[in-house]
């Protein structure tokens, strides 16, 4: 009896830790905005409207050239504390167009566009 106890203990252990796991699994972050990470600047596929999964995720500060976009992407400024970030014609990021100001998004055609920078606030 004491051994039918003791794996019934153990097998109900294992389904708790089962349930647990799975739940943590499919949790996303709160922050998480269409797909891009807290804190990063994401690009997505030109004409995917709207911005489901993003096709490029920036994190650090400075300058990250991009190649072979063309026509209208969503680009979205997940960071936070005030950073922006740039669309820029130049490959070392030059000729930067306005900021895109922390949560918010442009939808820019991306032809002319050759970097794109993270700007510390």
């Amino acid at each position: 009896m004491r051994k039918m106890f003791r794996g019934a203990a153990a097998l109900g252990t294992a389904v708790a830790a089962v349930v647990a796991l799975s739940g943590a699994a499919d949790a996303k972050p709160a922050d998480e905005w269409a797909g891009c990470p807290y804190g990063a600047v994401c690009i997505y596929p030109q004409n995917q409207n709207p911005a489901v999964e993003p096709s490029h995720i920036f994190y650090s500060y400075g300058v990250h050239k991009i190649y072979n976009q063309f026509g209208n992407h969503w680009v979205l400024n997940n960071q936070y504390g005030g950073a922006t970030a740039s669309l820029c014609t130049g490959g070392g990021g030059t000729g930067c167009g306005g900021r895109i100001a922390e949560g918010t998004g442009v939808y820019a055609d991306l032809t002319p566009i050759n970097s794109v920078t993270l700007n510390r606030p």
